[in-house]
């Protein structure tokens, strides 16, 4: 029997990327644990080990750090064992945009946005070459929705599924499977990084209950996930709707609304 392919997972010390490993390890892939916070993956991988046999190797990175992500990319290079990269690390910061700092949100794009696309850049040259792989990038259903506020945050999220859905286009017929997952409001703790009470929020899914149905939209091969949206068809309305408008961007004058005068 062909051996499971080994998964890296970002942000892998809690919340999201914690239970991803966790259940890529239950299904019994071996895993590269990627984090800051070595004590929690070496907690997380010592009990997975234990529990379910699997190989767990621990790569402390800070994401946000240009030598670090130099790190993970060589390792996605380099290690033909890695089948599937789980891009979940993120973060969120306090505020609206007029109260974050330049530097605050360079480094919140540095993290959602740049570590995301070269860590994706990084593995997808060995994935096409093999003909096979899969790549799974943790959005947000705020990147859908400006009128939630994080505007910033959000745009972070509408690029990581705007990048999904171009790569899916892109690779799909190369063999290389990409979804975009969009999680709502989840009890993790990047609401204390943008610094707002989780227990106020009227609505917040339990992380294992993200994970599992994201995992289902997984194994069913969709190329957007969105596990908080009971009814799929509005999903592909709205897909339907933004084709329909394809074929009237491509125009040699501007529309006729905009050639008279207000």
């Amino acid at each position: 029997m062909a051996r499971k392919p080994s998964v890296l997972v970002t942000g892998a010390s809690t919340g999201i990327g914690a239970v991803y490993a966790d259940r890529f390890a239950k299904r019994g892939h071996d895993l590269v644990l990627v984090a800051r916070d070595r004590n929690r993956m070496e907690a997380l991988a010592e009990r997975l080990r234990r529990e379910t046999g699997v190989a767990v190797d621990v790569l402390q990175a800070d994401l946000t750090d240009a030598h670090d992500v130099t790190k993970v990319e060589a390792r996605l290079r380099e290690d033909e064992r890695i089948g599937i990269l789980v891009n979940n690390a993120g973060t969120s910061v306090p505020g609206g945009f007029a109260e974050q700092s330049p530097e605050a949100v360079s480094k919140l794009i540095g993290l959602n946005v740049t570590a995301l696309t070269r860590l994706a850049s990084a593995i997808t040259p060995r994935f096409v070459a093999a003909g096979e792989g899969a790549m799974i990038n943790i959005g947000s259903v705020v990147g859908l929705a400006p009128e939630l506020g994080l505007t910033v945050y959000g745009a972070t999220k509408a690029f990581v599924l705007f990048l999904s859905q171009g790569l899916h286009l892109e690779l799909g017929p190369k063999g290389v499977y990409v979804q975009a997952v969009l999680p709502a409001a989840t009890r993790t703790e990047i609401w204390a990084h943008a610094g707002k009470d989780v227990n106020a929020l009227p609505a917040v899914m339990e992380v294992e209950d993200l994970v599992d149905a994201a995992l289902v939209g997984f194994d069913r091969r969709e190329t957007v996930t969105i596990p908080p949206l009971p009814d799929a068809q509005q999903w592909s309305a709205f897909e339907v709707a933004r084709q329909a408008m394809l074929p009237n961007y491509g125009q040699s004058q501007a529309a006729a609304r905009y050639r008279t005068a207000a």
